[in-house]
């Protein structure tokens, strides 16, 4: 019997679930007894020359109100036009929310969708991380096994990135830590649990210990942490240093296992696993005391901008997808604005303002834009009509995305929408759509097939097409 930190358990195979993934500090590689877990597959589709070798996808969980920010509508009923007043971008005829300056600024790095349009109504980044929007609550609420890919999830099935550094990271938590699940969309589904993303943790505090309210946010502070440090059981960072001692323990309790194959995998695997995420070029990522104190304060000192300064040092540092979910229900800190949604804006989007503009900015000042791409989106738009809680319900027919660095076009907009931006008038984007405008952009082909857990080819973008008029 396996035991390496805490109480002994065993499974049908002899071997503790939990203490697999406590030998790696990892709950986010689950499964890892089954041998076809235990190595990639071999890539079944095409590359082409890619314009991005890394992608920041910066994921705002709730939906974001596209007409209170990049398709504002000051003519329309006040029912309709909301609180905010548009100004003008460094772009010539576009104009965004009074409250992101900023990013007005750098409207000429950007392309700006307007008509993000599907039929997905869920909250989860299924259709966001995967490019799939033909589920429904009822089935996708949760993560399971069958789940689409995602994007982040693919790329490791092919393999892309170097191998010294976590190639596919989810940060400052899995999407649902704060109500505590596991929601759809990060992760491996049916190509496997090896494809999960590395998944840090976080602690968010508040100033005063107050936190807000589900829709009376206030901005949390803390850092994404990596689960090894913060996760197992009586590790600590010198600990950690003494790789070599925990592996010759893993060793000596696999030993009076089967001399198995899969048994064999399983402690290659493993040793690769806790190898990456001890390594120092690791480390060293997520450290932000590295970083000067103006280059945190240019970020933000909170928990979303410390998210996004390591997403650009782990992009700095080689890997290949890193999304950021603004995500924490139970401090406000969501985009699933049913009320108040006033209010919330005017905590978040300075927040994000500031966020956005200092990595597009940093990214470029370091020479690192043009092989990042950036994304800014949410898995949904909100109402065209302000409900009487001064709220907005879910609108998954319009929003938005941004779009920067990584191939992507300068200063230019795609799509239009009514006068209510109720619906799109021109060039809807859909979620497969933009799956595979990424794909394309890393130099995957977008129509690659993967097979699901019945054998059946399931393009990667699901029937989508890239939005070539982004694409430099």
């Amino acid at each position: 019997m396996i035991r390496v930190f805490g109480r002994p358990t065993t499974a049908c195979d002899g071997i503790s679930r939990r203490e697999l993934l406590q030998v790696g500090g990892l709950s986010l590689f689950p499964a890892l007894t089954l041998p076809r877990y235990l190595h990639a597959k071999q890539a079944n589709g095409p590359h082409h020359n890619s314009s991005a070798k890394s992608v920041i996808l910066i994921n705002l969980f709730g939906g974001p109100p596209h007409q209170d920010m990049f398709d504002l509508k000051p003519n329309a009923p006040a029912n309709v036009r909301g609180e905010f007043n548009p100004i003008d971008s460094s772009v010539t005829g576009v104009q965004v929310c009074e409250l992101l300056p900023q990013t007005a600024q750098i409207m000429d790095r950007l392309t700006l969708i307007r008509t993000y349009s599907h039929k997905y109504n869920s909250h989860n980044p299924y259709n966001v991380l995967t490019g799939f929007d033909g589920g429904s609550d009822r089935e996708n609420y949760f993560a399971k096994r069958s789940d689409h890919p995602s994007i982040g999830s693919v790329c490791q099935h092919l393999d892309m990135g170097p191998k010294d550094i976590p190639r596919y990271v989810v940060m400052p938590a899995y999407p649902g830590f704060s109500q505590a699940l596991r929601r759809a969309g990060p992760y491996g589904g049916y190509l496997g649990s090896q494809y999960d993303p590395l998944i840090t943790v976080c602690t968010p505090s508040f100033e005063k210990d107050k936190a807000g309210e589900f829709y009376k946010p206030v901005t949390p502070g803390g850092e994404p942490l990596l689960p090894s440090l913060d996760n197992l059981e009586g590790v600590t960072a010198d600990r950690l240093n003494r790789r070599k001692t925990l592996l010759q323990q893993i060793d000596e309790s696999v030993s009076s296992l089967e001399n198995t194959r899969a048994t064999k995998s399983m402690t290659k695997f493993q040793e690769q696993v806790f190898s990456l995420l001890t390594s120092t070029k690791t480390r060293s990522a997520f450290n932000l005391s590295l970083e000067k104190d103006s280059v945190r304060e240019r970020f933000g000192r909170n928990l979303w901008g410390s998210s996004c300064l390591v997403a650009r040092r782990l992009v700095e540092a080689g890997s290949t997808f890193v999304a950021v979910n603004w995500e924490d229900a139970n401090s406000g800190g969501h985009w699933d604005m049913h009320s108040n949604t006033f209010g919330m804006l005017r905590v978040h989007l300075p927040v994000l303002d500031q966020m956005v503009s200092a990595l597009i900015l940093d990214l470029e000042e370091r020479g690192l834009l043009d092989s990042t791409l950036v994304v800014v989106m949410g898995e949904m738009g909100r109402t065209p009509r302000i409900n009487g809680n001064s709220g907005r319900d879910h609108w998954p027919q319009c929003g938005f995305a941004l779009l920067a660095g990584g191939g992507v076009q300068k200063g230019i907009v795609i799509g239009k929408t009514d006068n209510q931006a109720a619906y799109p008038t021109d060039r809807p984007v859909s979620a497969g759509d933009m799956a595979a405008t990424i794909y394309q952009l890393l130099g995957v082909n977008p129509q690659m097939l993967v097979h699901d857990l019945n054998g059946r080819p399931i393009p990667v973008s699901h029937g989508g097409k890239p939005v070539f008029e982004a694409i430099v």
